[in-house]
């Protein structure tokens, strides 16, 4: 997936998973990303994977929230 669809996957896991609403969840994304969480996400494709973006949103929701 690309890094922008990868975002959006891990948005939406965080909605579905810790029942967090939409604007929330993209707000705790920006942060990460403005936190250079994503970093190495955008330079390896390889690490954009759905297994990846679980473990980013259980990440992202633990330390954004």
């Amino acid at each position: 997936m690309t890094y922008e669809e990868h975002l959006d996957e891990v948005t939406t896991l965080i909605t579905e998973k810790y029942d967090v609403a939409d604007q929330a969840a993209i707000k705790m994304v920006m942060r990460a990303q403005a936190d250079d969480y994503f970093s190495g996400h955008d330079d390896n494709p390889a690490i954009r994977t759905l297994d990846r973006a679980h473990l980013d949103a259980r990440t992202v929701y633990r330390k954004y929230r």
